[in-house]
């Protein structure tokens, strides 16, 4: 009788960890409450077989967690394969370890401001997508573009944005100091139909669908500086403004969920190390009827269409 007390303690054990670290590797709020849903019901579906008997209830709740099964295998294939390519190659510390060696470092922020701050001066259109855990599959996008997977460098940035080109029309795909994919076409979104161009309306998109990815835009037009986060716009913002909100959200995101007091000192910290890393690249000179950027409001401007 010890010994099976001892093998359902096993059990229990084993099982709540497994659960724990499926919960702790989902960062998506909406994929991390079906994943909480699936989970209660697989105990409860335990709970009725072994405690009660009840063998119609039972047959009910198991069918239900079939269906479910069944359901979330088609919503996260993307994620199934990935976690079963991990498991193939034995890449146990991808999906064990840490996640901070994937988030941008402060030379990435320098180097995307500069980037962004140099598109604007030269009013080139731009549009950058920064995946900081949401783990973007290519089935996200509309079209995945072309794979690079390249060293993040200015130089490389502006030239792919680069006017009458293959890929400058497409959005860079940013992970971590690497630069995944050029040329990718991102989902639009509905909001503010009248009041953006198409740049802004697919930075909102892809933000409105992820939580842990930001999208910086340069229009082509006025060369205004933009940052897409979570289906919201704030523009216009200088390349420093730009600097200082990467900064943040890096630290943010390194820091534990829900612990933003401990953000804030390594936000103050990355955005010092990447002001010292690179110039700060000036805003671009705007004619009389351009506003003035404070970079701390949300854009109520009229449409840009050649955004």
């Amino acid at each position: 009788m010890g010994f099976v007390d001892l093998r359902l303690l096993l059990d229990l054990l084993l099982a709540t960890a497994l659960g724990l670290v499926l919960l702790a590797r989902v960062k998506e709020p909406r994929t991390l409450w079906l994943l909480r849903g699936y989970l209660l019901l697989v105990a409860l579906a335990w709970v009725v077989q072994r405690y009660a008997n009840l063998p119609l209830t039972s047959k009910l709740v198991d069918a239900l967690v079939l269906a479910c099964s069944l359901a979330l295998a088609i919503l996260w294939q993307g994620d199934l394969r990935r976690l079963m390519e991990l498991l193939g190659t034995g890449r146990l510390d991808v999906l064990f370890g840490s996640q901070g060696a994937d988030k941008l470092a402060s030379g990435a922020v320098a180097v995307l401001s500069e980037a962004a701050g140099k598109l604007s001066q030269l009013r080139r259109g731009g549009l950058i997508v920064l995946d900081l855990g949401s783990d973007l599959r290519p089935e996200d996008f509309l079209n995945p573009g072309i794979s690079l997977d390249a060293q993040l460098s200015v130089d490389l940035i502006l030239n792919l944005f680069t006017a009458n080109t293959p890929l400058h029309d497409g959005a860079l795909l940013v992970k971590g100091n690497r630069i995944l994919s050029a040329g990718v076409i991102l989902p639009i979104s509905r909001q503010g139909l009248n009041r953006f161009g198409t740049r802004h309306l697919a930075a909102l998109g892809i933000t409105e669908r992820f939580d842990r990815c930001l999208c910086i835009v340069v229009s082509e037009e006025t060369g205004t500086l933009s940052l897409a986060r979570q289906g919201r716009l704030e523009r216009p913002i200088t390349s420093g403004r730009l600097q200082e909100l990467l900064a943040d959200a890096m630290a943010q995101s390194a820091a534990k969920p829900g612990s933003k007091a401990a953000a804030k000192p390594q936000a103050k910290a990355l955005a010092q190390a990447s002001a010292r890393g690179s110039a700060q690249v000036p805003a671009p000179t705007r004619g009389p009827k351009s506003p003035v950027s404070t970079g701390r409001t949300v854009a109520k401007e009229g449409p840009d269409p050649h955004a």
